[in-house]
C-alpha cells in the first residue's frame, strides 16, 4: 500500500500525509545487515551496554571525521599501508622509481634553465609570466612530481581500490601544493600585488571572510547569487504543480503548441540537487526546449528533507517519487504510454521502477501506463567502476558517513557539495580561490554555478541504503536489488533506450554509462557528448563548441567495447537535444491536441514550493 493517501477533489490530485515521516516509516522493516533504521535509533537512544559502547565508538569516529574532513582515517590508513608495504617489499621498484624521479627532476631543471619551458598543456601555467625564471622551474618540477606520483602509487600486488585511492589522494595533495596557489610563487599574483599596492589581497581577504561567514550560516546568499531566483530568472518555464505528496511535487508544463506528441514525457532528476538544472535560464532550459518542440513535459521536484525525514528510504523514493507520479500521469493522460527520462541518480531510480513494472507478477497500488521509452542522462546502472566518487567509498567510509548522518538524521547539502569539490579541487577550489583570494577578483556565478550552490540534504536511511546497495554491493546490476520485496532485473527492460554519456564526467564516467548496453535486452541509442556531468547535459542548440557522437545498437547486435564504439560512432557538430527530440518522435505514435492544465487541477504554480526550500547548514 502507498505511504500516502491520494485524494481527488474537484479534479485536483492532492495528498494527505497520515502522520509525520518518522511515524509513517517506523512501522516498516528496513532490510540491511544490522538494520539501518535501528542503527540510527540506537545511536540517538543508547539503553544497554552494547549500545553504550556503540555510542562511544560513534563519538570517537565523529571526532576523527572533524579532523579528516569527513574522510575515513581507516580507509586512508589501509591504502597507505598497502602501498608502503608493497613498496618496501619491492626494492627493485623502489630503486627504479627513485632513479627515475631524480633524472626527471634534473632534466626539468635543465630545461627550465636553458629553454625556460613549462608544462604546455596545464592551464594553471598558461600565463606568459610562468616562462620566466624561477617560476618556470617551479612549474616544471611540479609537473615532474605529478607524473612521478602517478606511477609511484601503482605497485604490483596492491588492491585496485587502494591504488585508485592513493592516486586520488596524491593528486589532491599535489593540486594543493601547486605553485599557482601561493602568493609568493605565482608571478601573476606578485605582479598584481605590486601594481595595486596590495589592494588585491585586501579584497581577497574580504571575499574569504564573507565565504567563512556564509559557511557558518552568518551570511545568507552572496548578493550576486540573488541574480538567479527560482521562478524568476531560472526555473521559470510556465507550468503547474498538479500533484504533491510528502516527498515530491509533480509539475506539468504549459504547452506552447496547438498540437503535442501523443506520449507525455516524464523527467526524474537526481534528488541530490534541485531539479531546475534541466530548467535553467530560458535560453538553455531543456524543459522549455522540449515543450516548444511539442512535448507534454512532467517534472519531479524533490522535497528538501529535514530532521523528520530521517527514516525515509530508497523504497519511499521509488514509491512516493516515481511510482505515484507515473500513476498520476497515467490518470491525467488517459493511460497513454509514457516517455520517461532520468538524470544521474534519477535515472538509476527510474530504471529500478521500470524493472519492477516489467515484472508481471508484481501488483502495484495504482494503474500505470506502459513505458514507451526510457532516456538515461549521465546515469550509472552498474557501479563496479563508479568513477572518482566510487574511489572514496568503501565499508569504512560508509560507516563514518552513517555516524555523521546520525547526528542530525541527514547528510547536509554542504557536506555532499564538499565531496564533489574534493574530487574536482583543482577547478572548484584552488583555481577559484586563487582568483578570488589572491587576485581579488570576485567569483561572479552564472546560472549553472548558482544552481550548483543551491544544495539539498539527503535523509540518513535513504542515503545509506543507496551507498550500500549500489556503490558497495552493486545489487541493481547483479539482479539482487528488491522493489516491493521482489528482486528486479534490468534484463527485463525491452523498451527503446536513449542513453547519454559525457566525455569529462567525473561522477558517471561515460564508459560506466555505456554499460547499459549489456544490462538490458533492448535497442540502445548511445550518445557521447562533449562537456562534463552537468554542462554536457545542459547543451542547448547554439551553444558554441558542442559536439557529440551517436549510434544505435540493436538488442540482437553483437556487443562491442566502448573504445570500439567510439571509433565507429558517427560524429556530429552542435547540441544532441534535436537528435533526442527526433528519437522520441520516431518512437511515438503521432500528434494529439495540446493538454492545458485546468485551474482546478493546479495545486500551485510552477516551480512550486519544494524547490524554494533552502538550508544554511
Amino acid at each position: 500500500m502507498s505511504m500516502t493517501e491520494v485524494r481527488i477533489q474537484n479534479g485536483r490530485h492532492d495528498v494527505t500525509p497520515r502522520n509525520s515521516a518518522v511515524e509513517r516509516i517506523s512501522a516498516k522493516g528496513l532490510r540491511r545487515r544490522g538494520d539501518v533504521r535501528s542503527f540510527f535509533e540506537r545511536t540517538a537512544h543508547p539503553n544497554s551496554a552494547i549500545e553504550a559502547a556503540a555510542a562511544l565508538d560513534h563519538s570517537v569516529r565523529l571526532s576523527m571525521a572533524s579532523i579528516t574532513g569527513g574522510l575515513s582515517p581507516v580507509s586512508l590508513g589501509l591504502a597507505v599501508a598497502d602501498w608502503a608495504g608493497h613498496l618496501v617489499a619491492s626494492p627493485g621498484t623502489f630503486s627504479r622509481l627513485t632513479t627515475q624521479g631524480s633524472l626527471a627532476w634534473m632534466q626539468a631543471m635543465q630545461q627550465a634553465i636553458s629553454r625556460q619551458g613549462v608544462p604546455s598543456a596545464d592551464p594553471r601555467y598558461a600565463d606568459k609570466a610562468w616562462h620566466a625564471w624561477p617560476f618556470c622551474a617551479l612549474a616544471s618540477t611540479h609537473g615532474v612530481a605529478e607524473t612521478w606520483w602517478k606511477e609511484a602509487t601503482v605497485v604490483r600486488g596492491m588492491e585496485h581500490h587502494h591504488e585508485d585511492l592513493m592516486q586520488l589522494l596524491s593528486r589532491q595533495w599535489l593540486d594543493m601544493l601547486a605553485p599557482s596557489n601561493w602568493p609568493w610563487s605565482n608571478p601573476k599574483v606578485i605582479k598584481t600585488t605590486i601594481e595595486t599596492q596590495g589592494a588585491n589581497l585586501l579584497r581577497g581577504a574580504a571575499h574569504a571572510y564573507d565565504d567563512w561567514r556564509q559557511s557558518q550560516g552568518l551570511l545568507p546568499l552572496k548578493p550576486e547569487e540573488h541574480r538567479y531566483r527560482p521562478g524568476i530568472e531560472v526555473a521559470c518555464t510556465p507550468g503547474n504543480v498538479v500533484y504533491r505528496n510528502h516527498l515530491v511535487e509533480l509539475i506539468q508544463y504549459t504547452p506552447t503548441t496547438r498540437k503535442v506528441q501523443r506520449e507525455p514525457l516524464f523527467i526524474v532528476p537526481s534528488w541530490i540537487m534541485k531539479y531546475y538544472i534541466l530548467d535553467l535560464s530560458p535560453h538553455n532550459s531543456m524543459v522549455r526546449y522540449m515543450v516548444d518542440q511539442g512535448h507534454t513535459v512532467f517534472m519531479l521536484s524533490w522535497r528538501n528533507p529535514d530532521e523528520s525525514d530521517t527514516l525515509l528510504d530508497m523504497q519511499d523514493y521509488l514509491q512516493l517519487g516515481v511510482m505515484e507520479s507515473l500513476a498520476v500521469i497515467t490518470d491525467r493522460t488517459g493511460g497513454i504510454p509514457i516517455h520517461t527520462t532520468g538524470y544521474c541518480l534519477g535515472g538509476t531510480l527510474l530504471a529500478m521502477a521500470a524493472a519492477s513494472l516489467a515484472r508481471t507478477d508484481v501488483v502495484h497500488s495504482a494503474p500505470i501506463a506502459p513505458l514507451a521509452s526510457m532516456t538515461l542522462l549521465a546515469t550509472q546502472l552498474d557501479f563496479r567502476d563508479a568513477g572518482e566518487m566510487g574511489v572514496l567509498l568503501d565499508e569504512a567510509q560508509v560507516a563514518l558517513l552513517e555516524d555523521i548522518m546520525a547526528e542530525r538524521g541527514f547528510l547536509t547539502g554542504h557536506q555532499m557539495a564538499g565531496s564533489f569539490q574534493f574530487l574536482r579541487a583543482r577547478d572548484l577550489v584552488w583555481s577559484a580561490r586563487m582568483r578570488e583570494y589572491l587576485l581579488g577578483e570576485p567569483d561572479v556565478p552564472n546560472d549553472l554555478m548558482a544552481w550548483n550552490a543551491d544544495v539539498t540534504r539527503m535523509p540518513a536511511v535513504m542515503h545509506t541504503n543507496y551507498l550500500h546497495s549500489l556503490y558497495l554491493h552493486n545489487e541493481l546490476a547483479e539482479g539482487r536489488y528488491e522493489v516491493l520485496g521482489e528482486p528486479v532485473s534490468l534484463g527485463d527492460l525491452q523498451m527503446p533506450i536513449f542513453a547519454v554519456g559525457t566525455l569529462k564526467d567525473h561522477v558517471t564516467p561515460w564508459r560506466s554509462a555505456y554499460k547499459v548496453k549489456r544490462l538490458v535486452h533492448a535497442d540502445v541509442t548511445f550518445v557521447l557528448t562533449s562537456g562534463g556531468h552537468n554542462a554536457g547535459v545542459v547543451s542547448e542548440p547554439g551553444h558554441a563548441g558542442r559536439d557529440y557522437q551517436l549510434m544505435l545498437t540493436k538488442a540482437t547486435d553483437r556487443r562491442i567495447s566502448p573504445e570500439i564504439w567510439k571509433q565507429q560512432a558517427p560524429y556530429f557538430k552542435g547540441s544532441w537535444w534535436p537528435a533526442w527530440h527526433e528519437w522520441l518522435v520516431a518512437h511515438g505514435s503521432g500528434m494529439a491536441p495540446a493538454r492545458p492544465v485546468s485551474p482546478l487541477d493546479s495545486v500551485a504554480q510552477a516551480p512550486g514550493e519544494y524547490v524554494m526550500t533552502r538550508y544554511t547548514d
